[in-house]
């Protein structure tokens, strides 16, 4: 049987390097089993500390699916326990993700229940500061995509403008790099976060290698970007009425840019919902993927539950 010895700060058990490693998989299991003991007992924070440690270990030694066990089970622990949200358990969670392997149902699984108790029960999207943790992972792996979607979840408009600068750089053509940052700030606003979306837009134009200094730019869809920033904050619907007008063949390089732009338009300048704002089809499905429940609207990055506008 695994040795056991007692843990030098908790008195919790814990289990001998020696021991995890020399039992493999099967002492996993037998572990499973004792840490749903201690849980069943009440004592979640000891046991979490226990299956924290042993899903690193695992890790260490590439036991993926040992160590994905005993991840879900920190999960299932914080789930069933009274522990508030705090950045150390956030960082916890997003180091076992870090660990797991990018291509693992097991890791899906993971991220979606950690999102879930990291919003304490608010009906949010997850906590900001999980999203911005994710969001650097993916962008290690070059997941660029994923690590966008997370980024506009966070509040790390300086971080995603870094990771979009790589991303335009390395995957983009160069007559698409305005498109990269345009899409991102829209999506800020779409979530009203217009702090982030000004930051990431100053850092992307001023750190991209393909883009001169402005305003004003060589490319008119950002300075589109730049006029609807400045006419966010003036919050005056014939500058934003005017300013979409004038600038339609730019917006028409992208089908979204106007919905994202009817989505703004209601939140910042009054304009009604559309009669026909239940969209169907592949636009629906696109729409209805990204906001689902609302965020409080007394923040600046809440989110509303009406007209969700797909983040992909």
């Amino acid at each position: 049987m695994a040795t056991v010895l007692l843990h030098p700060r908790t008195s919790s058990p814990s289990v001998t390097p020696r021991a995890f490693l020399g039992f493999g998989t099967a002492f996993g299991a037998l572990g499973l089993q004792e840490q749903k003991g201690y849980m069943s007992q009440g004592k979640h924070a000891e046991a979490r500390e226990l299956m924290y440690s042993g899903a690193l270990l695992f890790f260490s030694h590439n036991q993926q699916n040992s160590a994905a066990d005993l991840s879900m089970l920190v999960l299932e622990s914080l789930e069933k326990s009274d522990a508030k949200v705090a950045e150390d358990l956030l960082e916890n969670l997003a180091k076992l993700f870090s660990l797991m392997d990018p291509n693992s149902p097991e890791r899906v699984a993971f991220v979606s229940r950690a999102l879930k108790w990291s919003s304490g029960g608010s009906g949010k999207l997850g906590h900001p500061k999980l999203h911005q943790l994710l969001a650097i992972t993916l962008w290690k792996e070059q997941n660029y995509s994923e690590s966008r979607y997370h980024f506009l979840h966070s509040t790390d408009g300086e971080g995603c403008a870094n990771m979009l600068v790589e991303y335009s750089s390395s995957r983009g053509y160069r007559s698409e790099v305005d498109m990269f940052v345009a899409q991102a700030v829209l999506q800020f606003l779409c979530l009203k976060n217009k702090t982030s979306a000004s930051v990431v837009f100053t850092t992307y134009t001023q750190k991209h290698p393909s883009i001169e200094k402005g305003p004003p730019f060589v490319q008119p869809l950002l300075n589109f970007i730049w006029f609807l920033l400045l006419a966010v904050d003036g919050g005056k619907l014939t500058v934003f009425t005017v300013l979409c007008e004038q600038y339609q063949p730019s917006l028409k390089r992208d089908p979204m840019y106007n919905e994202y732009l009817d989505r703004i338009g209601q939140l910042f300048f009054g304009v009604p919902p559309k009669q026909t704002s239940s969209y169907g089809g592949l636009l629906g499905n696109l729409l209805n993927s990204l906001m689902g429940t609302g965020e409080d609207d007394d923040t600046e990055e809440g989110q509303e539950d009406s007209s969700p506008i797909e983040l992909d």
